[in-house]
C-alpha cells in the first residue's frame, strides 16, 4: 500500500464484542473513500479476544493493522498509534464509534482536513446527542466547566473521542504527552494550543452507548485532579517545543 492520505486509530481494551460491527462499518465507509487509507487497532492489555478478531479482520481487510501493548490506558494507544501512523492526517475514534463512522467526511472539506487539529463537538452549534442520560451530560459539562476554567478556556468539548491530526500536528504533539488515562485528549489539546496549531470543533451527531470502561466516580475524580496537573507542566514548559 502507498502512503495513506488518512489513519483511522481505534484504541481497543477487551472491545471483542463490539469491534466486530465496527470494523465492518469502516471497511464500508473507507471502500467509499478516493484515496488510501489505513486501519490502525491499538490493543492495549486485554482479557478477551481483542487481539484475535483484529488478526481474523486483517485477513479480508488489507488497510488494517495490529499493534498490542502490554501497558494499559486509553492514551497510551492513542500515543503508540498516531506515531505509528503513516497518513497525511490520523483520525482518532472510539471503538464503539458513538459517533457514525461516516461522520468522518465532515472532518475533511473537498479532501482536506479543515485544520491541523480537528475535534468532534457535541456541544458546537448544530450537534446532536442521541439517548445520553442526563446525569452523564451534568458530569461532562462541569467537567468541560473545569477544563475551560483551568487550561483551555474556549474549546466546549473536548472529551469526545473522535479528533483528527495532521501529521505534522501529531508528530510535534505526543511525544510531548505524558499522561495515559482519561485526561490525555485535555493534554494533548493543551500542547496542540502550546505550540500554535489551530483547533477547530466540528458539530456531530453522537449516540450514547453502554458499556464504557470509565468509572463515573473515580475517574472524574483523577480527570479533575488531572487538570491540575496539565497546568502545572505547562507552567514548567514542558509542552513547549523541543529547542533545536
Amino acid at each position: 500500500m502507498s502512503t495513506p492520505f488518512l489513519s483511522i486509530i481505534i484504541p481497543a481494551h477487551n472491545e471483542a464484542e463490539r469491534l466486530p460491527s465496527s470494523l465492518e462499518a469502516v471497511k464500508r465507509f473507507i471502500s467509499s473513500l478516493p484515496f488510501e487509507t489505513e486501519v490502525i487497532v491499538v490493543e492495549n492489555n486485554s482479557s478477551d479476544a481483542t487481539a484475535e478478531i483484529v488478526r481474523k479482520w486483517m485477513k479480508t481487510m488489507p488497510q488494517l493493522r495490529l499493534i498490542s501493548l502490554a501497558q494499559p490506558g486509553k492514551g497510551n494507544a492513542i500515543r503508540t498509534g498516531m506515531l505509528a501512523a503513516q497518513g497525511d492526517y490520523r483520525f482518532m475514534a472510539d471503538a464503539d464509534f458513538s459517533m457514525p463512522v461516516a461522520e468522518i467526511r465532515k472532518f475533511l472539506s473537498d479532501g482536506k482536513p479543515l485544520a491541523p487539529v480537528a475535534i468532534a463537538s457535541r456541544e458546537a452549534p448544530g450537534s446532536k446527542r442521541i439517548g445520553e442520560p442526563f446525569y452523564r451530560h451534568l458530569i461532562g459539562r462541569v467537567y468541560n466547566f473545569l477544563v475551560r476554567m483551568l487550561v483551555l478556556p474556549d474549546l466546549q468539548d473536548t472529551q469526545c473521542g473522535f479528533k483528527c491530526f495532521s501529521a505534522e500536528a501529531a508528530q510535534a504533539i505526543f511525544p510531548l504527552q505524558r499522561l495515559e488515562g482519561w485526561s490525555f485528549d485535555v493534554e494533548v489539546l493543551t500542547i496542540a494550543r502550546q505550540l500554535g496549531f489551530e483547533i477547530t470543533e466540528i458539530p456531530i451527531t453522537w449516540h450514547y452507548q453502554p458499556g464504557s470502561r470509565m468509572h463515573l466516580l473515580g475517574d472524574s475524580l483523577q480527570m479533575a485532579k488531572d487538570l491540575f496537573t496539565i497546568r502545572q507542566y505547562k507552567k514548567k514548559g514542558l509542552y513547549n517545543a523541543p529547542k533545536v
